[in-house]
């Protein structure tokens, strides 16, 4: 439809209402004046071809004046070539000086034989201001009014860019902030955490103490590559980057819960045979729900088992990990904002996440992640 609109920038409206405007053009010029007035045998033609031709006026506005000015000898009235000078005029500004001139040719070639009357030069600038000055100056003030529109618009679009812009470079300085507090605190901590955990490990007074600091500094060095990896993120990663999509994050769960069952916990995993492919965002959404959820277990339900199910029903991916209450939670401190921010992650991925008591004594964290198609 907005095809065949086009040279009414797509709007019916605009249609409507040149089409209303030729139509009481053809009405006023069939039915004004005396009828007693002999017209010239192509009258009607004309005006009925003067007026359709204002349909055109939008795309074609100087072809509109010179066929308005070309009915003019059949006795045509001057409401076409108003309606032209003003198209030609709003549409083309300052050009419309030649049409102008076409225009005065035109009526002048009518107009001389009245000259030879007395008064008829007055009559002849009243006319010319009238259905000429007064229709070009309408059309410049709409054309000049059409060009002001744009340029605020593009003012306004470019201030909108300037402040992305801004916007982008404030948080890419934010994101950079924080790299450096992360790498001068956090870094530097985990740091020391797996230099003495690898001490201890040498020096250890028997092999379980030795295992267990050697699972420390494992865990520790763990944290300290994804901690690079999430300071280069935080650095250089560039926004909306593609994401790869294959089984490789949910494959490393089972590094996870080795790493967490090396500590004395009890965890049980269960994979889906084979692994699911899933977004990069999906995946490490999945992995670190896991994550927080054996930590969460380990500090509020200290030895007690847990249980880590990952099943694929339909197009959905669902994480389970559940585990039994215990009145003995643990002196761990913690952050606060651990389900907060698995909730986040989740929901970024496109994912929702359940969590609370189960009603039979046991906690449950829940996931559900879009797969195949869907994600």
């Amino acid at each position: 439809m907005k095809r065949w609109l086009g040279w009414w920038d797509g709007r019916p409206v605009l249609l409507a209402l040149d089409v209303a405007v030729a139509v009481a053009v053809i009405v006023v010029s069939l039915t004004g004046g005396d009828p007693r007035d002999p017209h010239p045998a192509l009258y009607v033609p004309a005006v009925v071809f003067s007026g359709v031709a204002l349909l055109a006026r939008r795309r074609w506005p100087f072809v509109v004046l010179l066929a308005a000015v070309a009915c003019m000898p059949a006795g045509v009235t001057l409401l076409p070539l108003v309606v032209a000078q003003y198209s030609v005029a709003a549409r083309h500004g300052v050009s419309v000086l030649t049409g102008v001139a076409v225009v005065v040719a035109g009526i002048a070639g009518n107009v001389v034989p009245v000259l030879q009357n007395p008064g008829s030069f007055t009559l002849v600038v009243v006319v010319l201001g009238t259905f000429v000055l007064g229709p070009v100056l309408a059309g410049l003030w709409m054309h000049q009014r059409a060009v002001l529109l744009g340029v605020l618009r593009e003012r306004a679009d470019e201030a909108e860019r300037t402040r992305t812009l801004l916007a982008d470079r404030a948080v890419f300085a934010e994101r950079r902030r924080i790299a450096r507090e992360m790498h001068d605190v956090v870094a530097h901590r985990v740091t020391a955490v797996a230099l003495q955990a690898g001490a201890l490990s040498l020096r250890a007074p028997d092999e379980a103490t030795g295992q267990a600091a050697e699972t420390i500094r494992a865990t520790s060095a763990l944290a300290l590559d994804e901690l690079r990896g999430i300071l280069r993120v935080l650095r250089d990663a560039p926004a909306g980057e593609a994401e790869d999509t294959g089984p490789g994050v949910l494959a490393s769960l089972e590094d996870l819960v080795d790493g967490v069952a090396a500590t004395g916990a009890r965890v049980e995993l269960s994979l889906p045979d084979p692994l699911p492919a899933v977004a990069g965002q999906v995946g490490r959404a999945v992995y670190r729900v896991v994550q927080e959820s054996l930590t969460n277990a380990g500090k509020h339900a200290p030895h007690a088992a847990v249980d880590v199910r990952l099943e694929v029903t339909g197009d959905r991916l669902a994480v389970e990990v559940t585990n039994r209450l215990t009145p003995h939670g643990s002196t761990v401190p913690g952050s606060g904002y651990g389900l907060v921010g698995m909730r986040e992650r989740v929901e970024l991925a496109g994912g929702d996440l359940r969590t609370g008591p189960t009603g039979d004594g046991r906690f449950r964290v829940l996931a559900r992640f879009p797969v195949g198609a869907e994600q």
